[in-house]
């Protein structure tokens, strides 16, 4: 049975804890993640909450006869820009997360 002085510091640890990933979570936040497609011909850029914030599309993308290619390339960014926040969300909160059960 623990005694009320480690029981004391766990939950000292675990409120500085909950209180570092929180900020990491801001910090995740205000990122942004670019997603390209091949040659540069779309770019959209995510914030770290997957909400896309901005795409740009080149002139030449945009082929009326073709427009299964211009759906082709937004679709390649758009994985490519999640892909990168998905990532770099592991990697930030995968500490805190590492042995809790449900996470």
């Amino acid at each position: 049975m623990m005694n009320g002085m480690n029981r004391n510091n766990m939950m000292k640890q675990m409120k500085k804890m909950q209180k570092q990933l929180a900020e990491e979570q801001d910090n995740l936040k205000q990122q942004e993640f670019t997603g390209v497609a091949p040659d540069d011909m779309v770019k959209v850029t995510f914030n770290g909450e997957r909400k896309m914030t901005d795409i740009r599309i080149k002139p030449e993308a945009i082929d009326p006869d073709d427009p299964e290619m211009l759906a082709d390339l937004v679709l390649a960014a758009v994985n490519d820009g999640l892909t990168k926040v998905e990532k770099t969300t592991q990697q930030t909160l995968g500490k805190y997360t590492k042995g809790l059960p449900g996470m």
